[in-house]
């Protein structure tokens, strides 16, 4: 290890359901960090005898498997995780992602150097992983001078779950809402960066894998209405330009996807517009989702990934 032996535990929580190889994958990165002083908690969410038997064949002594009587979603799963788990620090990893070797010596090394009092959240970029294209490193660009809410909702930004490292006690006050169908952990990140007691700390290398190509996006699934709805009851924790993104960047392209767009053009504009406060290229990109065909947005995507710009 690189640091010295007087190290808090650090639980590695993982949920889990019906993809035995990908989850062995992740719990494999996990246990191979040199931060050694871990556990690995792997919450199967529901009946799954092909995961947990995967899982055991592992025979690692740092790894426990909670198999769930029912489904529970995974917003929960990670809560039971969590509450089962020993370790004075808590580390997310979602079963399709992975970790380079240092994450979490990174991670802790920037926790214990905080001296604030405060609760530490320690989040760090992802290499984003996608099939047949280039890696790219997610997000493009790490917060500056400005409020982390218009941060969180640029174009290109935002923090995955995979990189999240914190307290037990305090995810323990702050769980993840199991109600929820979608934006999860937009949900926790945005209550913990508005928390006056969380000191929020970001580690500014890639350490997380994102797997873009395994498993699919809940969000992706989720309805465009249901995403306004949630939009709507977290606007006070939004400054109005986050609002305006939050709307054009991801609502708006729900809803094209979804093949709502002559519904949800003048709501989604009002509330961008009147409750929002949107900049030249929050409008250009709303009026562009409704404008442009998909497969011309996908190249525009892709050329600011790999740009930056």
């Amino acid at each position: 290890m690189s640091l010295s032996d007087d190290l808090p535990l650090v639980s590695v929580v993982i949920p889990t359901r019906n993809r035995p190889e990908i989850v062995c994958r992740a719990v494999r990165s996990a246990l191979s960090q040199t931060y050694s002083k871990i556990e690995t908690v792997v919450v199967v969410d529901g009946p799954d005898l092909t995961t947990v038997e995967a899982l055991q064949a592992l025979a690692e002594p740092r790894l426990r498997v909670i198999s769930l009587a029912e489904n529970v979603g995974g917003s929960e799963a990670r809560n039971i995780g969590v509450r089962e788990a020993k370790g004075e620090w808590i580390a997310l990893l979602d079963d399709d992602d992975e970790w380079l070797p240092e994450k979490l010596d990174r991670q802790i090394a920037l926790a214990k150097a905080d001296s604030t009092g405060a609760s530490i959240v320690v989040v760090c970029p992802s290499i984003y992983r996608r099939p047949r294209k280039a890696d790219i490193i997610w997000p493009k660009k790490l917060p500056g001078l400005e409020p982390f809410s218009e941060h969180m909702f640029d174009y290109c930004s935002g923090f995955q779950t995979s990189t999240f490292v914190c307290p037990r006690e305090y995810f323990l006050r702050n769980p993840f809402r199991g109600d929820l169908k979608g934006h999860q952990d937009w949900d926790w990140l945005l209550r913990a960066s508005g928390d006056r007691d969380v000191s929020l700390r970001i580690v500014p290398t890639p350490l997380s894998i994102f797997n873009g190509s395994e498993g699919g996006s809940v969000s992706h699934n989720f309805g465009w209405r249901l995403s306004l709805a949630w939009g709507r009851q977290n606007r006070d924790r939004m400054t109005r330009m986050a609002y305006s993104r939050f709307i054009a960047y991801h609502c708006a392209r729900l809803a094209a996807g979804q093949g709502a767009k002559t519904r949800s053009f003048f709501p989604l504009l009002f509330e961008c517009c009147f409750h929002g406060r949107p900049s030249v290229q929050a409008v250009c990109m709303f009026l562009g989702v409704y404008m442009v065909s998909p497969k011309t947005r996908r190249a525009i995507r892709d050329l600011v990934l790999r740009t930056g710009n």
